[in-house]
């Protein structure tokens, strides 16, 4: 609540409120540079992009050999007995243990699923790139449209607290002249309900100062409670707001951030079946075993026993003959393909349309601005003559009220169609992919 409205509520109690712990002079440029550094969703798209990064490190790594080694022993109760030709003998000894370590070096020698599933985490790495440079982007969006909020809110308070000290003004003066009989009572009263109107909104337009500073904090990742204090105004852009030159095609797309990551899906579901196709296709692999083996010990001390070595080498060749499921995966992936094609022009038809919306939205608000900053001129001017004229006694409370009215609406027009076209290019901005601030 604010301090006049405070003035007028006899008995009201102030309450404790948070004090800040400093100040931030704030620039737009700041604002974004603080929030690319401080925002947690940048660090977490940085992050995803080392864990790609990862992934296919670990594509490749399939191509190395892997050498494992283990050991068993195997206690022998009670030995199997072989019958052969009415001969019968035991294949081992009872109660005996057999020691054996093994040590085993596998190497894929041909493995196209391998090549194939490396050029896939390629893509994915470029994917994860452009995700997270949409992050920055989007950041960049909200940063801005949030501190041009805040600058809307700060003018907004300013034009309601000029319009709440002059309407109090007004009531004071009425109220002067009423305790000699020089108004009636109903131009007392028309003057206090103007000046408590005034009141309201301006504790309102306080509130929504509040909460714009407070998303832009959340924004640049402050936890802190800091007084966040932009030396602008909107009205100071009033000379620099051009109509754009971007055009509604493919050539202005070719940033998007939507498309491009699109873009990359599709090429990732068309390796993605050249990895499939990899199915069909034979493998080649080789294993090299080197053993120590230690047979029927009737003891157990492992160390002790007598051991012989052995040695293999085995090339497995894999031939997939059929397999039902390798057919359905490819119609799968082809639909797939397909169906993100249509989503995509779907996507640039719209974001064709939002351009060209952008920059009709941008040209008629210019229009607006030259006829809202008329409108405030002769507004203050109005306010000027039905001030002197109640005055003099020639005109009426109701006069001055509407045009002190008048005055305000004009401002807060005025400020909300500059507020509007900043919008509006901060959102172009953000379809044509424009990285100024990434740089």
């Amino acid at each position: 609540m604010g301090v006049a409205m405070m003035n007028m509520l006899p008995g009201y109690a102030q309450p404790a409120s948070e004090t800040a712990i400093g100040s931030l002079d704030l620039t737009l440029d700041k604002a974004i540079e603080i929030a690319l550094a401080e925002n947690p969703t940048i660090r977490v798209a940085e992050k995803e992009i080392q864990l790609k990064q990862v992934a296919h490190k670990e594509a490749w790594q399939a191509l190395l050999p892997t050498v494992g080694v283990n050991a068993t022993l195997q206690h022998t109760i009670k030995a199997a007995t072989m019958n052969l030709g009415g001969n019968t003998f035991k294949m081992g000894i009872d109660n005996s243990n057999t020691a054996t370590g093994t040590a085993t070096l596998s190497l894929p020698l041909f493995a196209p699923a391998v090549y194939k599933n490396m050029s896939l985490t390629k893509e994915d790495i470029k994917l994860a790139q452009e995700k997270s440079r949409n992050s920055k982007l989007d950041l960049v969006n909200q940063v801005t449209k949030a501190y041009y909020a805040l600058m809307l809110a700060q003018d907004s308070y300013k034009v309601m607290t000029h319009s709440y000290n002059t309407a109090k003004q007004n009531y004071e003066v009425v109220a002067s002249k009423f305790e000699v009989g020089k108004v009636s009572e109903y131009d007392k009263i028309s003057a206090e309900v103007q000046m408590r109107g005034m009141n309201s909104a301006m504790v309102t337009s306080e509130t929504g100062l509040t909460l714009a500073a407070l998303r832009l904090r959340v924004l640049m990742g402050i936890t802190e409670n800091i007084d966040l204090v932009i030396n602008d105004s909107l009205k100071n852009y009033e000379n620099s707001l051009v109509l754009s030159d971007a055009e509604a095609n493919d050539a202005a797309l070719a940033n998007n951030s939507a498309l491009r990551q699109m873009d990359l899906n599709i090429s990732l579901l068309q390796k993605a079946r050249k990895t499939l196709y990899t199915n069909f296709m034979p493998t080649l692999s080789m294993q090299l075993t080197g053993q120590y083996q230690s047979l029927y010990n009737t003891d157990w001390n492992v160390f002790g026993y007598k051991y012989s070595p052995s040695s293999s080498l085995l090339f497995t060749l894999t031939i997939p003959i059929y397999q039902a499921s390798n057919w359905t995966k490819l119609k799968t992936n082809k639909i797939q393909i397909a169906q993100l094609q249509d989503n995509r022009e779907n996507t640039r038809r719209q974001l064709v349309m939002s351009i060209e919306t952008y920059k009709q939205n941008m040209a008629s608000t210019i229009a607006q601005i030259v006829s809202n900053a008329e409108a405030v001129r002769q507004a203050e001017k109005a306010v000027a003559i039905s001030s002197k004229r109640y005055e003099v006694g020639r005109g009426t409370i109701l006069e001055l009220n509407q045009s002190e009215v008048s005055e305000t609406q004009a401002e807060l027009t005025y400020v909300q169609s500059i507020y509007d076209y900043l919008i509006n290019k901060a959102d172009l901005d953000y379809t044509l992919g424009r990285e100024s601030y990434l740089k």
